[in-house]
């Protein structure tokens, strides 16, 4: 796939108008707790200010239901200029005159942001006039937003349409799929994907796609409960999808037909609540007794683990395997995460993806030691499921 990105461009006297995302957690008083995202879309923009251009930025903010002030992206206005050095200027809303006299003033090296797309229901309905009213405020379309891409929005796939021959992917979208791919086609084995989380209904279109590409499977958290009770293990009160149990069996299978070793934890801690204050001990997977439950990986699943990664050349890691959020079940997943930044260290590609993976990571201090964190969850799911996204395609059509 031929992606033109901003580097081939020159945005001299251009207005470029970019779809980023800039849907940051704020706290209860409205000041932005993770500003990866914002951080992220720095490259882009400063390579259009530097050619002598001038931006125009569109992203949306939660999911406002009714305009609630809370969703406003003037609560993100200083951290922006802050963290591009430019006094970025606001507009309250992103269509209509209002909007269109702003844009119209705009001035070479200045950037101009419109207010929450989202606050207008025709942005998820991707609805094209809503789409063409957008298009109106810029030379050339620069999508940055991988966040969205997988979303049939109006700024992130129908706007395409409007700029035919004057459309291109930011550096940080390009940067994602690149990534991406590096795991997906990777050429540098053993390739190991680390599969983790809740629910294995959430991960099976992943573990599908993926398997031909991969040669081993770490399965962990609650969906590997799952799997064991599949193959009779008792699990106490562990988490379970009971009506997933044959799919276990099947993928455990396909696994074996596509060469692919697949590593299970063989031990729990485990804990008769579901509380950081709960009693724990340590727990063979397959024995674990009525009324406890497995809440993290145990110290010899943990060995096991650190030998396949200490032997991998690509890593992709999504979902944590056991419920870091609370200290005492946060063990398994600190140590997985310092032995993927080993390997990286090593030589080894890592790539994080997933809220949760990605959360670990910055709760470990571990985001500089793996090779590519992805600021796109939902959108680099969608990708290792094998799908096209529509912002991708958008851009290439």
């Amino acid at each position: 796939m031929e992606m033109k990105t901003v580097n081939d461009i020159d945005f001299k006297s251009k207005k470029a108008l970019i779809r980023v995302d800039f849907n940051v957690p704020l706290d209860d008083d409205f000041n932005v707790t993770d500003d990866t995202r914002i951080r992220a879309a720095k490259p882009t923009i400063l390579k259009i200010l530097e050619d002598g251009g001038s931006c125009v930025l569109m992203s949306h903010l939660g999911r406002p239901k009714n305009r609630e002030a809370e969703f406003s992206l003037q609560h993100i206005l200083k951290p922006l200029s802050t963290i591009l050095g430019v006094q970025v200027k606001f507009v309250d809303d992103c269509v209509g005159p209002k909007v269109e006299e702003a844009v119209r003033i705009l001035k070479s090296g200045e950037i101009l942001l419109l207010e929450n797309l989202r606050y207008y229901e025709e942005e998820t309905n991707g609805d094209r006039a809503f789409a063409e009213k957008l298009s109106k405020f810029g030379d050339v379309y620069v999508n940055d937003a991988f966040g969205t891409a997988h979303r049939a929005h109006a700024s992130t796939a129908i706007i395409a349409e409007f700029f035919p021959e004057n459309k291109c992917f930011g550096l940080l979208l390009a940067s994602e799929i690149e990534n991406v791919k590096k795991v997906l086609e990777s050429n540098e084995k053993p390739v190991t994907a680390i599969i983790g989380g809740a629910k294995v209904s959430s991960k099976i279109t992943i573990i599908e796609n993926i398997l031909n590409k991969i040669d081993h499977l770490i399965i962990g958290g609650g969906m590997a409960f799952t799997f064991i009770k599949a193959q009779g293990g008792k699990i106490g009160n562990s988490l379970v999808e009971d009506d997933k149990q044959d799919l276990a069996l099947e993928i455990l299978k396909m696994a074996k037909n596509k060469g692919v070793s697949v590593h299970l934890p063989v031990d729990a801690v485990i804990a008769d609540d579901f509380s950081g204050t709960a009693n724990t001990k340590i727990s063979s997977i397959n024995n674990i007794p009525d009324g406890w439950m497995g809440l993290d990986a145990g110290p010899d699943s943990n060995e096991i683990f650190a030998n396949v990664l200490a032997n991998s050349k690509t890593i992709l890691w999504n979902g944590p395997v056991g419920v870091f959020e609370m200290e005492k079940f946060a063990e398994g997943t600190k140590i997985l995460g310092q032995n993927i930044a080993k390997a990286t260290e090593n030589g080894a590609f890592s790539l994080v993806g997933g809220g949760d993976s990605v959360a670990a990571v910055q709760q470990f201090n571990l985001s500089n030691k793996v090779s590519y964190v992805s600021t796109g969850g939902g959108a680099m799911l969608e990708m290792l499921e094998g799908k096209t996204l529509p912002g991708i395609k958008a851009l290439l059509a």
